[in-house]
């Protein structure tokens, strides 16, 4: 009896296995079979856990098939066979001859058999328990939606959302086959979403609930109804610079913090480095390298990270560059900019050290590329680090590219640098009065000239030009350093009325005192030395303490002969104003101690100490002031000062007084200060007037031309003015390209002269950028050409 049960059951097999060749898939499902090692590709991709013939066992087990047979198909009957594909591909090799069974395995163990390990998983379940597990029900009429309307971008978006949601879903084989959604309703109410018109869905949604008291939206929609209102606050609050409202609102919904809102991420780690929490901020972009992979995402994180986290932090970035396609660095096309920034920083922090990379990185588009401004950043960065030879040598490339206030004021610190400040001051004067600090650097170049050791032998001119820029920035260091140039020529008088001119503008610096009492000795003008005693008391040791001065000649050396006659001592005479040029001559200078600024005596030959380069200061603008009285570089000063807090108005005032300036550099930023906060004001017309004030360079007369015709062509638009919108937004094409904002505003134009085909071009180029605006400019395209549509 035994054996006629295993012959019929052998032969039900057989007979099912020859039906099942149309669906071999099917029939591997059902009856958990599959070549060894083989499970189906397309069900290892998507997840799937199926049993497989037990490793070694190469007998067929006729009696356990027949028990499953049993098992499977008595609850309900087997599915239709819908394929006949699959009819000719080759059938399985036929089974060995069973092993005789001791005896038939009870029905518990057939609807329960033993699992066996795929070699996609390590320790899967059993396949019917795998069966019986709970799905959770995934809300799939986004992706209808979106696979209806052939959006892929969005579909794929949708894809990668469901599955973070719910990793055990699969998604459908092919997406864009999903069958349209039957309800109407919310299909509009999906086009809404997708076309941003969240208030419009929010009643549309509310409508429908009121007229239909059973009907409940997808709980998707309105999920990501709330998310896409709060990303719509979150970016309103990153344009207002309120940035801890955008970390209130990226922690409240994090779930827009993913790759597929990469714009939401660069806001939030910026919003996080504004309230100085750059560590955060870090982490962010640091997120964005490791689990994004768009390359230009990637990039452009790279690049707005760099705008505003430190040197330090940047590297860390760095370190999670990835390998390109052909073997080369990710961040390449932008490092020569990383390279120009890290320089930028390093010019600002003495102690930050650069990679050596980048340093030669820069050297090397200095030499190909030749831009002054490069020569520039390894100029100051190696000026701070009192590389004096590679600062000068950098220094005279960019001034040999193009002579600037900047790379004057750089050679010159580097030539005082070198005890070279005759040639220092001749560089710098052109530019001494282009800003506080090209002031500072040409007086400390005077007072380390008037210094040298033996003293120089200097133009009448050049004494004249030095003194009248002492006297009037009241300079004390060199007007002292004119007292004892004189001394060095005899001329005790003059010597003492240049000590007397420092101390008036300085009243207690000790070495132009002491300078004046020993002069004063040597004049026999001993109610003078007895007054600056009594006045220096306590305060100086040398000064009251002062004896014989028969031995206070220059280095207390007999006096050489002259090169030149000297000019002959003259009598003692009032105190009246210095000389503008005291006569020139060979001789040793008696360095004393004392100026705090420029030179020290520490022995018998001069010390320098280099002038620092700081940031520029903002200078103070809070208070109104009538920039008429301030002088022209002043008030140029407190023009910028004036944009910098918004207040173009007054800036275009400050701007008019600087344009008075003799300076031929001053006027030319004075023009270009006032282009601009017109432009703010939104006056274009008067911004194109002040640019023609004074001569602008090619660059800033490009970039106001740019912003001029950007503003003109917005001013048209708003007025109603389209065909001349166009004009200008062609005007301005030829110049720059054109941003995604003003191909937006070009849509516009094409679709207020309907001119549709134009303007659908032109939206869907921006809105392939991204564009929210772009999108909805071309649902309003297709509103007006395909009314029925979205009904």
């Amino acid at each position: 009896m035994k054996s006629s049960l295993v012959a019929v059951s052998a032969a039900v097999v057989v007979a099912t296995l020859v039906t099942g060749l149309k669906d071999r898939a099917a029939l591997q499902e059902k009856f958990g079979l599959g070549s060894a090692g083989k499970p189906a590709a397309e069900l290892m991709m998507m997840g799937h856990i199926k049993p497989e013939v037990p490793a070694g066992n190469s007998e067929f087990n006729a009696q356990l098939v027949a028990d499953k047979i049993e098992a499977i198909t008595s609850p309900s009957p087997s599915p239709p066979d819908t394929s006949d594909s699959d009819a000719a591909e080759p059938q399985p090799a036929a089974p060995q001859p069973a092993a005789p069974q001791t005896a038939a395995p009870p029905a518990q163990t057939v609807a329960q058999p033993a699992p066996v390990t795929p070699p996609i998983v390590s320790a899967p379940p059993a396949p019917q328990q795998a069966a019986a597990a709970p799905q959770p029900a995934v809300d799939e009429s986004a992706l209808r939606y979106f696979a209806s309307r052939g959006d892929k971008v969005r579909l794929q978006a949708e894809i990668s959302r469901l599955q973070a949601l719910y990793p055990n879903w699969v998604p459908p084989a092919d997406p864009l086959a999903v069958p349209q959604n039957g309800d109407k309703q919310l299909e509009a109410m999906w086009q809404l979403y997708s076309d941003g018109r969240y208030a419009e869905l929010r009643k549309a949604v509310a409508d429908r609930q009121a007229t239909d008291a059973g009907w409940q939206p997808p709980a998707d929609l309105l999920d990501r109804l709330d998310v896409a209102e709060a990303r719509a606050r979150l970016v309103n609050a990153s344009d207002l610079k309120q940035h801890a409202t955008v970390v209130d609102i990226a922690a409240a919904t994090p779930s827009l913090l993913t790759c597929s809102e990469i714009d939401v991420l660069w806001r939030v780690a910026e919003a996080f480095i504004q309230t100085e929490r750059a560590q955060r901020g870090q982490d962010a972009y640091a997120y964005i390298l490791k689990n994004c992979t768009n390359p230009a995402e990637r990039q452009a994180t790279v690049e707005k990270a760099s705008t505003l986290l430190a040197y330090q932090p940047m590297q860390a970035l760095l370190a999670l560059e990835r390998p390109a396609a052909d073997g080369s660095k990710e961040f390449n096309a932008i490092r020569d900019n990383l390279a120009r920034r890290f320089m930028a920083e390093g010019d600002d922090d003495p102690n930050l050290a650069i990679a050596p990379d980048y340093i030669a990185r820069l050297e090397k588009l200095a030499g190909t590329e030749g831009l002054a401004s490069d020569a520039l950043l390894l100029g100051w960065y190696q000026l701070r680090r009192n590389n004096d030879a590679d600062a000068e040598k950098w220094f005279r490339a960019a001034r040999a590219k193009q002579d600037s206030a900047t790379a004057s004021q750089g050679l010159a610190l580097a030539l005082i640098a070198r005890k070279a400040p005759e040639e220092a001051e001749d560089v710098m004067f052109r530019w001494r009065a282009d800003s506080d600090d090209a002031t500072s650097t040409y007086l400390a170049a005077t007072a380390n000239l008037m210094a040298l050791e033996p003293p120089a032998d200097l133009a009448e001119d050049v004494l004249h030009r030095i003194a009248t820029e002492v006297i009037a920035r009241k300079y004390v260091p060199t007007a002292q350093q004119f007292g004892w140039y004189a001394r060095s020529l005899n001329q005790f008088q003059t010597a003492a009325r240049w000590f007397e001119t420092a101390l008036a503008w300085k009243p207690d610096d000790e070495p132009s005192a002491y300078g004046l009492v020993i002069t004063r000795e040597q004049l026999s003008d001993r109610k003078g030395v007895l007054d600056l005693q009594r006045a220096w008391t306590g305060r100086s040791s040398r000064i009251t303490n002062l004896e014989d001065t028969s031995s206070l000649m220059p280095n207390a050396v007999t006096q050489p002969p002259a090169k030149g006659g000297l000019a002959a001592q003259q009598p003692a005479q009032p105190t009246q104003r210095p000389p503008a040029e005291p006569l020139p001559a060979e001789r040793r200078v008696t360095l004393q101690p004392g100026s705090e600024v420029v030179v020290r005596a520490a022995g018998p030959s001069m010390q320098t100490v280099n002038v620092p380069r700081g940031p520029r200061q903002t200078r103070g603008c809070s208070t109104t002031i009538d920039a008429g009285q301030l002088k022209p570089a002043d008030a140029l000063s407190r023009g910028w000062c004036l944009m910098d807090i918004n207040r173009p108005m007054e800036a275009i005032s400050a701007f008019e007084a600087a344009l008075q300036s003799p300076a031929r550099k001053v006027r030319e930023d004075a023009a270009y200060g006032q282009s601009l906060a017109y432009l703010r004001a939104g006056l274009s017309g008067n911004a194109a007037v002040a640019a023609t004030k004074a001569p602008q360079n090619r660059q800033r007369a490009a970039e106001l031309q740019v912003a001029i015709l950007a503003d003109r062509a917005l001013s048209a638009f708003d007025a109603g003015r389209y065909r001349e919108t166009l004009i200008y937004l062609d005007q301005r094409a030829q110049l720059q390209q054109e941003r995604i904002d003003l191909m937006v505003l070009r849509g516009y134009c094409y679709l207020n002269l309907k001119m549709y085909g134009d303007a659908t071009r032109i939206f869907e180029a921006a809105a392939a950028t991204g564009s929210r605006d772009a999108a909805r400019g071309l649902a309003d395209v297709r509103n007006v050409t395909h009314p029925d549509t979205n009904n």
